[in-house]
């Protein structure tokens, strides 16, 4: 099995970039929450405890024995963590005078110590948390503080246990990577082997050995994570892959046919499905947005169903499931509130009777990109933006008609294509184009108008989580503005939506 660190999870909004920082030292680590921590093995390599947002002194703070772990491997606290070892050791850890949030500059590291080597005096570092430790017992020491902290970092005597008081995962922790990598390579000695073409290798023969000479079926939606999934699979089981791609009439312009003919091209036993009709029967009427989700993911699973049982003695269902899905389902606190169902996730219908595999489930979005990569994939089909599942399903506020959803598909086409023009592609993380349900005067030649709004949406990105609304230049955004209203018949208005997400969403449904 491959050497990986574990990470547990005290419930911190930080906890998934502990592991994006890990991976990026091509080192293999999974998150589990405090209350389900696996028990050790060789493979286990060392320790991290995540922040959190509890105080070691609430009675109902998260617990974990840590007997088990200190001593017998490396082990991390970072925030919580740190408070939480020192506090089961003898020290004290107690509120702070004021709540210790943001920069803050080491002024004094112990750069003979594994964990600071390389460290300077004076390094930007990034607090969060209303406590501090203000003792340590004896067989602890000090290895940094700050002006405020005297404490910012501690090592158990003796043994490869630590403990800081900042985050280093953060950007604003100028040399937290140092610190990561002081941590996992140099005191856990991990072989930072785990790259893109390791994992295709292994996960190719963890399928072999999991389907056989089992059929698996699988929906595609054009999108990244359904294509590397399927093209792991066929890597590993040929035409034993049957895919499936289902028109649900809510796609981009040209999109089922430009899909379709790409994945030909790679290869993939593939159908392509025509059920527009079906879809806009199954929403006539339909406006409120989360019925809309449930109507479109409803109408999906009946028409990839009657596919699937054409198909002979069909056992699994190949999913794109990624990393940061599993991670929200077996969180610390559960699955989040629902902000609004998710295509990816909740599971199948009984009657479906199928056993699911997902090979990306261990893999964050830009990991799965680089997966697709090293598979030669097309950079066409890796680089795309982000879709949802619904499609314009939930870019048209409001009844959804074929004649609506053919004028935004006319508007986000133009918005689409002039992003690719003028270079902006690239730069952009997602983009759109949302019709509301909004109707505005205008004037035309001489004649007055009264006609639709639509308003264009780009954001930037890393992972989704968090979003910036995209400064694209005026003239981009005049000259595609001119072009939609002389070009898309109904629509004679345009706006620019420039929410950040939080506290916006980055669909408006």
């Amino acid at each position: 099995m491959t050497e990986r660190i574990l990470i547990v999870d005290f419930g911190s909004q930080y906890t998934q970039l502990i592991a994006r920082r890990v991976r990026e030292l091509n080192v293999y680590c999974e998150i589990h929450p405090y209350n389900n921590v696996p028990p050790l093995s060789e493979v286990i390599k060392g320790i991290i405890l995540s922040g959190g947002p509890s105080s070691v002194s609430d009675t109902d703070a998260p617990h974990l024995d840590l007997s088990p772990y200190l001593g017998k491997v490396p082990v991390l606290g970072v925030c919580y963590g740190a408070q939480y070892i020192a506090s089961q050791n003898g020290g004290q850890v107690t509120p702070s005078r004021h709540r210790e949030y943001g920069r803050a500059r080491l002024s004094s590291v112990d750069a003979s110590n594994d964990l600071m080597r390389d460290m300077e005096p004076n390094s930007q570092v990034w607090m969060s948390h209303a406590d501090t430790i203000t003792s340590l017992s004896d067989h602890y020491e000090v290895i940094a503080s700050t002006t405020d902290v005297a404490v910012a970092a501690f090592q158990v005597k003796d043994q490869t246990t630590f403990g800081i008081q900042f985050h280093p995962e953060v950007t604003h922790s100028e040399h937290g990577k140092i610190i990561l990598k002081n941590f996992v390579v140099d005191i856990c000695r991990c072989t930072q082997d785990w790259t893109p073409e390791q994992f295709v290798d292994a996960t190719t023969q963890v399928l072999r050995s999991k389907l056989g000479n089992d059929k698996v079926v699988m929906g595609l939606s054009g999108g990244v994570d359904s294509t590397v999934a399927a093209t792991l699979i066929q890597k590993a089981i040929g035409d034993n892959l049957y895919c499936i791609f289902v028109d649900n009439g809510l796609l981009r312009k040209h999109e089922f046919e430009q899909v379709l003919s790409s994945y030909q091209h790679m290869g993939l036993n593939i159908k392509g499905v025509d059920a527009k009709n079906r879809f806009y029967a199954a929403l006539e009427g339909i406006s409120d947005p989360e019925s809309k989700r449930k109507a479109i993911g409803r109408t999906f699973i009946e028409v990839f169903d009657d596919e699937a049982h054409k198909i002979q003695e069909v056992k699994w269902l190949g999913q794109g499931t990624i990393y940061p899905d599993v991670i929200e389902s077996v969180s610390v606190k559960g699955p989040s509130a629902t902000i609004k169902s998710h295509h990816n996730v909740g599971g199948l219908p009984d009657f479906m009777k199928l056993q699911v595999v997902e090979p990306l489930n261990t893999l964050f979005k830009d990991e799965v990109r680089q997966v697709g990569f090293s598979l030669e994939i097309d950079p066409a089909i890796l680089e795309r933006h982000p879709f949802p599942g619904p499609g314009l399903g939930i870019r048209i506020l409001g009844d959804i008609t074929e004649s609506r959803v053919e004028m935004l598909q006319e508007v986000d086409y133009i918005f689409i294509e002039g992003l690719k023009k003028w270079d902006l592609y690239n730069k952009v993380w997602q983009a759109g184009a949302i019709l509301l349900p909004v109707q505005s005067v205008g004037v035309m030649g001489d004649e007055r108008t009264y006609e639709n709004v639509v308003s264009l949406r780009a954001v930037t990105s890393v992972d989704g989580m968090t979003a910036d609304w995209s400064h694209l230049p005026y003239e981009f955004l005049g000259e595609v503005s001119n072009k939609i209203i002389n070009q898309v018949k109904g629509v004679n208005r345009v706006v620019y939506d420039i929410s950040s997400k939080p506290p916006a969403t980055i669909e408006w449904e």
